[in-house]
């Protein structure tokens, strides 16, 4: 029992993290997700920064040509969270 508890602190639960953590899929989701975070975060960055404008200087701004103009970030970002929450990694 003894030598089977060493092997699973020294080889079975360092093996499986460091088959987590070196996956290929984990990296690719990740990236992903930070890809999605960060136009989001402009897209609702540029709203917000449009919508304080119109109001200070009481004018209609045009956000038609921006590149985030009908483009629904946060949906695409919920999507990949809620991928990234049901991740699935096999590991051999």
């Amino acid at each position: 029992m003894r030598r089977d508890m060493l092997w699973l602190k020294e080889c079975g639960i360092a093996c499986v993290a460091e088959s987590v953590l070196n996956s290929e899929e984990l990296d690719k989701t990740v990236a992903r997700l930070i890809v999605v975070a960060r136009r989001d975060g402009y897209a609702q960055g540029y709203a917000e920064c449009s919508h304080h404008v119109t109001n200070a200087l009481k004018v209609d701004w045009d956000t038609s040509k921006s590149a985030t103009h009908g483009v629904d970030t946060d949906v695409a970002l919920a999507a990949l969270k809620t991928e990234t929450c049901n991740f699935l990694l096999w590991i051999l």
